[in-house]
């Protein structure tokens, strides 16, 4: 069908919450390259909102799905087993910088995976609290929609939010809230709205993700470290868009040598297959009462089996360095558009997880969120696919496949350099 018709079918069922305003429809696609129900070739620099690090459709992770198809499709491990689910978990246990020995869960999404987490961290607690951050982007569950650091759209007509969630103010100095700040306005939260006797877990991302792709500071996630320890509160990093290697590293919390009681992974762990996991240290993981964990789904065989090929492909590729290198080449050119443009500012680039924000002037730094929206629409038009992100919709955020082959990133790189000329960068 082509794009037309498949866009008819869309207005026609797809409901209006989560139907997409494109009007191309993807057919096929290639590491970063993909290919429209018209035939149109487009260059991906969104990887599926960051599901995509070793690139659409890898050959080892396509065979290693194939292969589990021809065994098994669905048991639900809580009624048969499989080897698969128990591979997998070994597997991110060992990688996995948590406090102590890890056991792990597996769930379908990263919101699940967030959702999980908070029902691990009260019943290993006794507490109900959360507190949260500023900016933040957990999912879009009931509990993980009041967890968000950002009202619209995500709560938007929903109705009123589960309670017993707070939040703090999250470091971002560009914008003007300094590490000291963030931290005083986490004691004051503790102080006036969640005492850390009632205090479950403090929950953020390491690296914002929908809030910006802003990286939390080293000496910050110390301290949080350490009230945590000292209040008895566990603290649960969400690496669902951070983690797998976007930042050069497994995990983006690895850059701290900070270690969380628990990590919630999901998008690039399985290069596109629905699977998400809790990672966490073991007593906290046992902690609530026989079959209280679960999901019809949760570990799907193929998913796992995707998971575990994506491992190898980490090995044997060198995904790690490779994120490291694009995050330099990214950086350079960066640098280079903000010395260029009077609008482009405060470029970041933590390994490949990459952005930069448009600004009224570098001075002010009022955002400028309609230039973020006239290059996502403008690179659209020249058939590159680019993300906005960030509290104020200003940043230009970049999530091509680590595995992203040179002349394909340069050929969507000089698509960028031209969307900011044509649109007054």
């Amino acid at each position: 069908m082509s794009n037309r018709e498949l866009q008819a079918l869309k207005e026609r069922y797809v409901a209006a919450g989560v139907a997409s305003p494109n009007e191309q429809f993807a057919d096929h696609a290639t590491n970063a390259e993909l290919w429209d129900a018209d035939g149109n070739r487009m260059i991906d620099f969104a990887g599926g909102i960051g599901v995509l690090n070793v690139g659409h459709r890898h050959p080892k992770v396509v065979a290693a799905i194939k292969a589990q198809l021809d065994k098994l499709m669905h048991t639900c491990q809580t009624v048969m087993p499989y080897e698969g689910y128990v591979n997998l978990a070994q597997k991110l246990s060992e990688v996995a910088p948590v406090k102590g020995h890890a056991k792990v869960m597996l769930a379908n999404s990263g919101a699940e995976a967030l959702e999980n987490a908070i029902k691990i961290a009260r019943a290993a607690t006794g507490r109900t609290n959360v507190i949260c951050f500023d900016g933040a982007f957990h999912g879009r569950t009931f509990m993980t929609m009041a967890m968000n650091g950002k009202a619209a759209p995500y709560q938007t007509d929903f109705g009123p939010m589960p309670g017993t969630v707070y939040r703090a103010p999250y470091p971002v100095p560009y914008h003007g809230v300094s590490e000291d700040e963030a931290i005083r306005g986490l004691m004051m939260t503790m102080k006036a709205d969640s005492p850390a006797k009632d205090t479950a877990a403090i929950v953020l991302e390491t690296v914002l993700g929908e809030g910006g792709f802003y990286p939390a500071p080293t000496s910050f996630l110390k301290k949080l470290r350490e009230i945590c320890d000292e209040n008895g509160i566990l603290l649960i990093v969400d690496e669902v868009q951070c983690g797998f290697g976007r930042t050069g590293k497994m995990f983006a919390i690895e850059h701290s040598d900070v270690e969380p009681d628990i990590i919630t992974v999901a998008k690039s762990m399985a290069d596109g297959m629905p699977i998400s996991a809790i990672i966490g240290t073991d007593k906290h993981m046992d902690a609530s009462g026989p079959n209280s964990l679960g999901g019809t789904y949760t570990g799907n065989p193929a998913a796992c089996a995707a998971a575990l090929a994506v491992f190898d492909v980490f090995k044997e590729e060198d995904i790690l360095g490779q994120s490291q290198r694009l995050g330099e080449k990214l950086n350079a050119r960066f640098t280079q558009w903000q010395e260029q443009f009077t609008h482009v500012d405060n470029v970041r680039c933590f390994g490949s997880m990459a952005a930069f924000e448009f600004v009224e002037s570098k001075d002010n730094r009022k955002p400028m969120p309609e230039l973020a929206a006239a290059m996502t629409k403008k690179a659209k038009e020249k058939s590159l696919i680019l993300l906005s992100c960030g509290m104020y919709g200003n940043s230009l955020r970049f999530l091509m496949p680590v595995t992203i082959e040179d002349e394909v990133l340069e050929e969507g790189l000089a698509i960028v350099e031209e969307c900011l000329k044509e649109v007054g960068a």
